[in-house]
């Protein structure tokens, strides 16, 4: 995993704060808030990014049959607080194989969710809701609705995105086939940090895509 923190945008590295700069600066996006290092699935790591996080922490539950929680992210730093979230999933794929879920929650402009999307820009853009969602969701028990994405998106993934308390939330799966789950899950989204939210998570190993790569804007 990342020893240090990273840049939420292209995931590349960071030059701390100084005292020329408060702020944590990536070479190409300039100053960002930092994405740290993922945490592994644990009871303990969770409850240090609900009591950190300024924005929701999304989990669909029930979970759908056979998937587990298998680590999570934050953006932000004890300055800051948690300006993004990640919960990461993982299960059954619809054909075969494993299949992969990041729900990303984040403040306009963090750029962590484009970046799992692997868009180029901090946000979806402005014509992700120009037409009809393409999957309905339920959000802390209100009608939610998402937005598949297809321009930009690279070929090995499913990217649906739309809004959820003021904040941008990302749905991104691997791979693509996996899109077709999401419309179809009836999925019904809990905020992690409200009291009434002491779920017994099933965890599995560690996702891989919460340790990405570093890449070019």
């Amino acid at each position: 995993m990342r020893a240090a923190p990273s840049c939420p945008r292209c995931f590349g590295p960071l030059h701390e704060p100084s005292v020329w700069n408060s702020s944590w600066r990536c070479d190409l996006h300039g100053d960002v808030l930092p994405l740290q290092p993922p945490h592994r699935p644990s009871r303990a790591a969770l409850d240090a990014l609900r009591q950190a996080s300024l924005v929701p922490v999304w989990l669909p539950w029930p979970l759908p049959t056979g998937w587990l929680v298998t680590g999570f992210a934050e953006v932000g730093d004890d300055r800051t607080g948690g300006r993004a979230s990640v919960v990461a999933l993982s299960g059954p794929s619809v054909t075969h194989g494993p299949a992969d879920l990041l729900i990303v929650a984040e403040e306009p402009g963090v750029g962590l969710g484009a970046a799992y999307a692997g868009l180029d820009g901090p946000d979806p853009g402005g014509e992700f809701d120009a037409g009809p969602p393409h999957a309905k969701i339920e959000v802390r028990g209100h009608p939610g609705a998402l937005w598949c994405l297809l321009k930009g998106v690279p070929p090995d993934r499913a990217v649906y995105v739309g809004e959820a308390l003021g904040n941008w939330l990302w749905m991104i799966a691997w791979p693509a086939e996996v899109g077709c789950f999401i419309p179809l899950a009836q999925l019904s989204l809990r905020d992690l940090r409200d009291n009434d939210q002491e779920l017994d998570l099933p965890y599995g190993a560690f996702s891989p895509r919460l340790d990405d790569e570093p890449r070019e804007a």
